[in-house]
């Protein structure tokens, strides 16, 4: 049976599209239909492999190359789906509105309980899961690295002085600017700010800050990287409107 063109199937912006399976709880069915699908698969074929070893039991020695190689398979697809994560922009989807509002429960949404993980049985489903987390929980992870960024400058208590020391820099020419009425010299302000800016990036070269900025920058980044891709999409609170369709709730 043929089915004639639709004009409308082609005028939907894929934000507009994404923000409908998001509302209607359908990524959540992608995501688990995906994790099913894989695990059939996997059950059929393993099943398959007992199987013909039954049958075959004088070639046992096919019979456990035949093994062998499905747990080769088994983890060299799952070495790929790890990789893959090293090429995606996890911040690809992320907007300015995803750090609005409340942040999410730490215990019952952000960590969840232990059926709320599963290994990303391909690369597209971890990457549907890291876009789709990341924008879920951008206030948690952002919570997270101001607290790995606190805990490197408790670790290097030098560079929290310099830290503290360019804040106090930038005070005090802040109030010195207001108390001098910098506001009608110019090229005094202009001065001053340059030669600030020249003290605050010797400070932070010499007390080290950039380590420490950067050590819990990869801390944090790989910690959102594991848990966004092996958390599955599960919806906090869902209700259903007048059409039928399920609807996210988001506190």
């Amino acid at each position: 049976m043929a089915f004639s063109a639709n004009p409308l199937s082609l005028s939907v912006p894929e934000p507009v599209f994404e923000s409908w399976l998001r509302d209607t709880g359908y990524l959540e069915i992608l995501d688990q239909r995906t994790t099913d699908l894989h695990r059939h698969s996997s059950t059929t074929a393993a099943a398959a492999t007992t199987a013909s070893s039954d049958t075959a039991v004088t070639n046992s020695a096919a019979a456990a190359v035949s093994i062998s190689n499905g747990v080769f398979v088994l983890i060299f697809s799952r070495i790929g789906t790890l990789l893959s994560l090293l090429t995606l922009n996890p911040f690809a989807k992320l907007t300015s509105d995803d750090f609005s509002g409340d942040t999410p429960s730490w215990t019952l949404q952000f960590v969840g309980s232990f059926d709320s993980y599963s290994f990303p049985s391909s690369p597209s489903q971890a990457r549907l899961r890291v876009h789709e987390n990341v924008k879920r929980y951008a206030r948690n992870y952002a919570s997270l690295f101001v607290l790995f960024f606190s805990c490197s400058l408790y670790q290097k208590l030098l560079a929290l002085v310099g830290l503290i020391s360019c804040l106090a820099l930038w005070d005090v020419l802040k109030l010195c600017g207001d108390r001098w009425g910098l506001e009608q010299h110019p090229v005094v302000k202009q001065s001053l700010i340059r030669i600030s800016q020249c003290a605050t990036a010797v400070i932070l070269f010499c007390t080290n800050v950039q380590m420490a900025l950067f050590s819990a920058l990869a801390v944090s980044y790989v910690v959102m990287i594991l848990h966004a891709s092996f958390r599955k999409l599960t919806p906090s609170k869902q209700s259903t409107s007048k059409d039928g369709n399920r609807r996210v709730l988001r506190s």
